[in-house]
């Protein structure tokens, strides 16, 4: 027979205050905090006073000018690049080279800086898989990464804890 963890009577204690989280990130647009960086999300926008923009086929945000960005975060105790896209392909690098990206760098849960990067700076990028797209036959690319390095070296800082 399964038994409950001790740490149970813990979880319950907390779980008020995240419903209270929950519904601060469905006010903001965003459904599932535990899903596709959900929490993370919410703070960014909150941080740089961005709104989500509905669906999963344009970009992620957009500022009170009407500008949209695509949003990345990483955590950097598990890696040091940002993910991309799964199908990444001329049509997929034509639609980001339309926006600046915004990189959030985390430690687990905190996060530590926030940098920018305009089209024109991720254009090593958009060369390269286009290259490859090509090479490949027209193969879709799995996620090709942006290193944290770049980022940190190319990036303008918008936001650091430090």
């Amino acid at each position: 027979m399964l038994k409950s963890h001790s740490d149970l009577a813990k979880l319950r204690k907390l779980f008020p205050f995240i419903r209270q989280y929950q519904e601060l990130a469905s006010h903001h647009g965003i459904n599932d905090i535990f899903q596709d960086n959900g929490g993370k999300l919410l703070q960014v926008l909150l941080l740089l006073g961005l709104r989500v923009i509905p669906g999963r086929e344009g970009n992620d945000a957009i500022d009170q000018g009407g500008k949209e960005y695509e949003l990345k975060s990483v955590n950097i105790e598990l890696t040091k690049s940002f993910s991309t896209h799964h199908h990444m392909n001329p049509v997929i690098i034509s639609k980001y080279r339309k926006v600046d990206w915004i990189f959030a760098v985390y430690r687990n849960i905190e996060i530590q800086t926030i940098y920018r990067l305009t089209s024109k700076e991720l254009e090593y990028f958009y060369q390269k898989w286009e290259k490859k797209w090509h090479a490949d036959g027209g193969k879709d690319i799995n996620n090709p990464k942006v290193s944290l390095s770049y980022v940190t070296k190319h990036g303008e800082l918008l936001y650091s804890v430090t």
